[in-house]
């Protein structure tokens, strides 16, 4: 006994023209089934229809019940990374100093890309700071 393909016959045949109630039967005769929602707005054209027992309609509703429930996943924003001026500064005046630093020169295009350093590199640039500024 199928009990969808039952109500969508007799809500078919109380809105013969109804777009949606022709693509459900489509798809539940080509699928043989039919997803939570397209069984929700099955539940309540059906509903409205006089000549389908509540029976039907319980039945309907127990199926949609038991279905999932599927939740799309929220978006994650990336966090706003706040500028480390002191960094920036200190990066800055060992360039000036020494254009060719190789470690201040990565620390600078990290930092130029919006990047955080970690703090053992924020250490090292501070050390380099102290022995350059002596």
């Amino acid at each position: 006994m199928d009990i969808i393909f039952d109500v969508l016959k007799i809500a078919l045949e109380s809105y013969p023209e109804s777009t949606f109630l022709n693509s459900l039967m489509l798809q539940y005769q080509k699928r043989g089934s039919l997803s939570k929602k397209q069984l929700e707005g099955l539940h309540s054209k059906a509903s409205k229809v006089n000549n389908i027992s509540f029976g039907k309609l319980a039945t309907i509703e127990a199926i949609i019940l038991k279905k999932p429930t599927r939740y799309k996943s929220t978006i994650t924003v990336p966090p706003v990374i706040e500028e480390d001026d002191l960094s920036k500064k200190l990066v800055e005046e060992i360039l000036t100093k020494y254009p060719t630093h190789k470690r201040v020169q990565f620390f600078n295009l990290k930092l130029g890309r919006e990047e955080r350093l970690s703090p053992v590199e924020k250490s090292e640039l501070e050390k380099f700071h102290h022995y350059c500024f002596k």
